[in-house]
């Protein structure tokens, strides 16, 4: 499948068959090409913002990558899951990207699992030119309103760090991150945005590449900022981020790598390739969610604030309530009672794993099975390649944390009678 994101000056008078076409911040009046951020950047200007063309540059490739991202159906692939993506951009200065291009077609290829062909051409709408306001925060931390996200700003502001806490508006959790970015002292500096991608025709529900418009906000951002290479933290259980293959079935882009080791490593490695200075930081590599909760600075705040935030996968689903039963719900549970059961005031939808439900049977099983085989057959054969991307270095560490992530989750099943 072809995509194309385009300035709207540079946009085909006729768009080829076969190519979806995008155009950034100002809408065609073509009906079949879509938009994103419809008007962004007026509020950006109006915001302060006056970005370098670099940063601009990678906001307008991440927003794209999510574009072609939800525009592209794996269902319609040879496999039905596996895509080819090409992907052509316009940006301010595509010199550097399009040296970097095979670099970061292994990177899309690592959070996806599609292949991509990227192509960048000159003719991107150029970066907001407001008045910069002076930035008293020294670094950017990425605020969900999900628990690692709290535990990560708890933290932050613990160990003196000012960040500007980012959001991405998502219906309910917006609220949420209003109030957490408040609580913790971020509230005049708190940015929440929205890619605002809107097209017509069916939309890819598996959205892989999603985290890349946080991480352009992120960047974005962090262009606020007076220090320099300033932190971008992103503060994600260890667990999730590697997402261990619980079944062969889940290999690959079957799990979500939003925040996986590799992906953050390649990310980093190319940033200052297409001239953006800024350093990813994971602080919670190492630690599982209950590790996280048990060890967060601030137990107090915490303890106030933890029933309140968001991890469901099914959220929607279930109308804005936490099903219990996915694995990010399971987790959840399961670091609550390594941490503190009486703390957990969450409304599940299944508030027992074993209970029926046949929109999400499968992953209380999916769990059961890879603990019942790293019992069995120990854990290095469950998890086989899974850590072939850690140094020698780290995987003793890596190893570590996720035969930890597991025993918890084997608390949580044994609870529940399903182990």
């Amino acid at each position: 499948m072809k995509v194309l994101c385009s300035s709207l000056t540079t946009l085909p008078v006729s768009i080829p068959e076969g190519v979806k076409a995008f155009t950034f911040f100002e809408r065609s009046k073509d009906p079949n090409v879509g938009g994103i951020g419809n008007g962004w950047i007026r509020q950006l200007e109006a915001a302060g913002f006056a970005p370098s063309v670099s940063t601009w540059d990678f906001v307008l490739f991440a927003f794209a990558i999510c574009a072609a991202d939800f525009a592209v159906i794996r269902k319609d692939s040879a496999d039905g899951w596996t895509r080819q993506i090409e992907l052509k951009i316009t940006l301010n200065d595509p010199t550097a990207w399009n040296h970097g291009a095979a670099r970061l077609e292994e990177m899309l290829k690592t959070l996806t699992g599609d292949y991509w062909t990227l192509s960048f051409t000159n003719g991107g709408p150029p970066p907001p030119a407001g008045k910069r306001v002076l930035c008293d925060r020294d670094c950017v931390a990425l605020l969900s309103g999900g628990l690692d996200s709290l535990v990560g700003g708890i933290d932050a502001k613990t160990q003196g760090k000012s960040p500007i806490f980012v959001s991405q508006l998502a219906h309910e959790d917006s609220e949420r991150q209003r109030k957490y970015a408040a609580m913790l002292g971020g509230g005049t500096w708190h940015q929440q945005w929205s890619h605002k991608i809107d097209f017509k025709g069916r939309h890819e529900p598996s959205t892989r590449g999603r985290s890349m418009a946080f991480y352009g906000l992120a960047v974005l951002s962090a262009s606020l900022l007076t220090v320099k290479k300033p932190e971008i933290i992103v503060p994600e259980n260890g667990f999730i981020s590697v997402n261990p293959p619980l079944l062969p079935g889940r290999m690959a882009s079957l799990s979500t790598r939003t925040t996986h080791p590799l992906f953050m490593q390649q990310l980093q490695e190319v940033l200052p390739l297409i001239g953006v200075d800024v350093r990813l930081v994971m602080p919670y590599q190492f630690k599982t969610k209950g590790e996280m909760l048990a060890e967060c600075a601030d137990q107090k705040i915490l303890k106030q604030y933890a029933s309140d935030t968001t991890s469901c996968g099914r959220f929607r689903t279930y109308n804005r309530t936490h099903c219990g039963r996915c694995v990010p719900c399971m987790v959840r549970k399961a670091a609550f009672l390594r941490w503190d059961p009486a703390s957990d005031k969450t409304t599940y939808r299944f508030t027992n794993v074993a209970s029926a439900g046949k929109s999400s049977a499968d992953d209380p099983m999916a769990v059961a099975v890879a603990i019942l085989a790293a019992r069995r057959g120990g854990l290095d054969k469950l998890l086989g390649a899974t850590l072939s991307f850690a140094s020698s270095t780290e995987r003793p560490n890596y190893r570590r944390m996720l035969e930890s992530g597991l025993g918890e989750l084997a608390t949580l099943l044994t609870r529940d009678g399903l182990l």
